[in-house]
């Protein structure tokens, strides 16, 4: 399955600001899974997983005021996010940073890096996380926003891509730790618990490895 970035329009069937009825309506061959508190601060925002099956999520889409303003996909069972053509989905992650790098030497898109380390382009509406799947590789997951919310949305302490998004595996560099709490840290959640993601499990052999430049 691919899916078109429409940069801060959309992505795929999905066009920001839809309703969760609409979303689910176009998200052919994928049901619900559950839903969840997206992020400690904001309570009013709303996870929604959809996915294959219970242990097969593909797509995250989340809600404020009722309409769609984020989405990730699943780097194990989510469709192929292509921009330019350039796939986005369950890429090595080296790979991935030259071409944002090239672009941003050539001006078409200007990249930044969020404080936990996290590339992407405001102007795009798109960040691009990493996600830990079965054997150990490290493969891209990218997160999209819509207009409204793409000011500063590599930004993961001011923007407005939920907590739980940034939980998890982060990008390697000298100095940073790898995960998100980092070990011995305990952030103030105030009770919150991100969701714990499914598809590590279920990921499968390194096929799932995109190198194609």
């Amino acid at each position: 399955m691919d899916w078109e970035l429409m940069p801060l329009e959309g992505v795929g069937p999905l066009c920001f600001g839809m309703r969760v009825t609409e979303v689910a309506a176009v998200l052919l061959g994928m049901t619900e899974v559950r839903r969840f508190q997206a992020d400690p601060s904001f309570p009013e925002t709303l996870g929604v997983e959809f996915g294959t099956g219970p242990a097969e999520p593909a797509v995250y889409a989340y809600f404020v005021g009722g309409q769609l303003f984020c989405v990730a996909v699943d780097a194990v069972h989510g469709p192929q996010v292509t921009l330019w053509g350039r796939e986005l989905t369950a890429c090595v992650p080296a790979d991935l940073e030259r071409f944002l790098a090239h672009a941003h030497d050539c001006g078409v898109i200007n990249v930044s890096y969020g404080p936990r380390g996290n590339p992407g382009a405001n102007g795009l509406g798109l960040v691009v996380r990493v996600q830990e799947v079965a054997g150990g590789d490290v493969v891209t997951r990218p997160v999209m926003v819509g207009r409204a919310w793409a000011d500063r949305c590599t930004d993961d302490w001011e923007g407005a891509i939920p907590e739980c998004e940034w939980v998890g595996r982060q990008w390697t560099y000298p100095g940073h730790s790898e995960h998100w709490p980092p070990p011995g840290y305990t952030p103030n959640w105030n009770g919150w618990q991100p969701p714990r993601r499914m598809s590590a499990a279920g990921a499968g052999s390194s096929s799932t490895v995109r190198t194609r430049w």
